[in-house]
């Protein structure tokens, strides 16, 4: 029988498939070929770690746990059509595009996380509907971003964390490491703090902020257990979860009679007043996650497909980026509902300031006391399914970036100690402080923007390179210009927040408005290094030096003709 690798990343790795991704029941190749070449040739030295180490393929593995089946209806007689550099005709296939889908809803998890809905609930209860545009709009942008980091994990069988190991000398990518864990552990604290509360709400008080930390760290160990049962079961938990959070979150839409004209004239007409800036540039803020652009080009890497046909590449992305629009459409629709929501209930009236630990009440206060558990339950989905993504993402971009030779319980445990703790050290310090949670909520989302070049930059440098991509996969000048523009766009917007939110934080404080322009300019100067890319600044320093020994050999010359003269 014909199976597929559940979890293969490298395709050079001697466990896996070298040519056409399928492997049979006895583990050999479904057809023989030549080795794609779209690869570099400086990622040859981790093939073995890769495929062994980083996503936990070796031969010690039950079949069972490494493969499911193909449907016999995706190899067959009609093979030799897809012989080409392009899709041939009638390739769709229903049956096909579920078997695709699944890390699109993964992906999609940080689009609806707890930070997302506190983003959704202020701008809701603060701003009315004005600002679902921009709610639809910065979906769209980050859907855009993640579709290449899907197309540069199909392409190469590296996701980005190992694209970076290979292409930065250590110290660059070093601190690029260090800022995206940055970044996940800020994200954790957020995703356990909201799993947390709906723990909180759920059981009435009766388990406090703390304890649901400990609980939710505890169950984020679940994730290892669904995993080696198989990669379709974790996807299909996942779904289940996002399901739960659009039922909750559709209910509550319904149940509070958001105004549906209202709602639809917020799409479609751009509108802002200067009280609203700050809202928007949160949502931004909270939707586009450094981490998930690393994750989501890991993600896609679950499904071995033939890497030494061009045409089947091609599909995999086509579908890859049919099921990820599908899944970010389910996250945009709970994010509208909470945002209608909340701008029904509060928009106007003297509410006070809302947050996620107080909108429970504020809503069964509103609208009756099932609504507080309608509410917890969808935060409590949001919650879990994210802590469990922010794991996932934790894994990849330490294997990636690293390469280190530990186990999956070592590096889970080791990613979930460093969110853990400082975690519970906020559910200890803020347990009855609902507003220093808002704020702290605030200082997490700069913290991820400020961490966002780390990502945008490094996924649009690889996929716009011919060498790393390949001529049929590399990014069509439109697609990179369009690309840049969000990302420029993107940081702008991020950068405006940041400026906001320090300005205020600092003002009268002559000595941390010094620290903080030292530290403004030490991260754009890092920032413009990785916009030029290591390639043209090593270019750059090889001309510099050969011109000054050009220079210096001109000096020797000249200096016996001036001697005589």
């Amino acid at each position: 029988m014909m199976k597929w690798s559940s979890f293969s990343l490298n395709p050079r790795a001697p466990d896996v498939a070298e040519t056409t991704g399928y492997k049979d029941a006895d583990g050999g190749s479904g057809s023989a070929g030549p080795v794609d070449e779209g690869f570099h040739p400086a990622a040859a030295d981790l093939q073995h770690e890769l495929a062994d180490h980083i996503l936990n393929v070796s031969s010690n593995l039950d079949e069972s746990e490494q493969l499911v089946d193909v449907p016999p209806s995706e190899v067959g007689a009609d093979e030799g059509r897809w012989d080409t550099n392009h899709l041939p005709a009638h390739w769709f296939s229903w049956k096909k595009l579920w078997r695709f889908t699944g890390p699109g809803f993964l992906m999609s998890i940080a689009y609806i996380d707890p930070g997302n809905l506190e983003g959704d609930l202020q701008a809701g209860a603060n701003t009315g509907y004005i600002l679902l545009w921009v709610l639809v709009w910065s979906t769209v942008m980050g859907g855009a971003l993640q579709l290449l980091a899907a197309k540069l994990g199909v392409a190469t069988g590296q996701h980005l964390a190992e694209h970076c190991r290979a292409e930065y000398p250590r110290a660059p990518r070093l601190l690029m490491w260090i800022m995206i864990e940055i970044a996940i552990i800020g994200c954790d604290i957020q995703e356990v703090i909201g799993s947390a509360i709906a723990i909180f709400l759920l059981s009435k008080g009766a388990i406090p902020l703390y304890a649901g930390v400990i609980i939710t760290a505890v169950d984020s160990f679940l994730l290892l257990l669904i995993d080696r049962i198989g990669v379709r079961h974790l996807e299909a938990m996942f779904g289940i979860l996002v399901g739960v959070m659009a039922v909750a979150f559709g209910v509550m839409f319904a149940d509070a009679g958001a105004d549906l004209g209202q709602v639809l004239e917020g799409i479609a007409v751009p509108r802002m007043t200067r009280s609203s800036v700050h809202y928007a540039v949160a949502i931004v803020g909270a939707i586009i996650m450094p981490h998930n652009i690393y994750l989501h080009s890991a993600l896609v890497q679950s499904r071995d497909i033939n890497r030494a046909q061009v045409a089947r590449k091609k599909e995999a992305i086509a579908y890859f980026s049919i099921e990820s629009a599908l899944a970010l459409l389910i996250s945009l629709f709970i994010n509208l509902c909470v945002v209608s929501v909340f701008a029904k209930g509060f928009y106007g009236k003297e509410a006070g300031d809302i947050g996620l630990k107080n909108a429970g009440d504020y809503l069964g206060e509103r609208f009756g006391s099932h609504m507080t558990f309608i509410w917890a339950l969808g935060l409590l989905a949001a919650g879990q399914t994210s802590t469990m993504t922010g794991t996932y993402s934790g894994q990849f971009v330490m294997g990636g970036f690293l390469n280190l030779k530990v186990s999956k319980w070592k590096r889970i445990a080791i990613t979930r100690s460093a969110a853990i703790g400082p975690t519970l050290l906020v559910a200890l310090a803020f347990r009855n402080q609902d507003t220093k949670l808002d704020s702290l909520n605030e200082w997490i989302n700069v913290l991820q923007s400020v961490q966002l070049p780390f990502a945008l930059i490094p996924v649009l440098a690889m996929t716009s390179s011919e060498r790393i991509m390949g001529p049929e996969f590399v990014n069509h000048w439109i697609t990179r210009a369009v690309g840049w523009v969000i990302a420029a766009g993107i940081l702008a917007i991020n950068a405006s927040d940041v400026y906001e939110f320090a300005s205020s934080e600092v003002a009268g404080r002559s000595w941390m408005m010094v620290l903080l322009i030292v530290a403004v300019m030490l991260y754009l100067s890092f920032v413009l290094y990785l916009t030029i890319g290591p390639d043209r600044v090593q270019r750059w320093r090889a001309s510099q030096s050969k011109q000054r020994q050009q220079d210096a050999t001109d000096g020797h010359l000249r200096a016996p003709l001036l001697a005589h003269g």
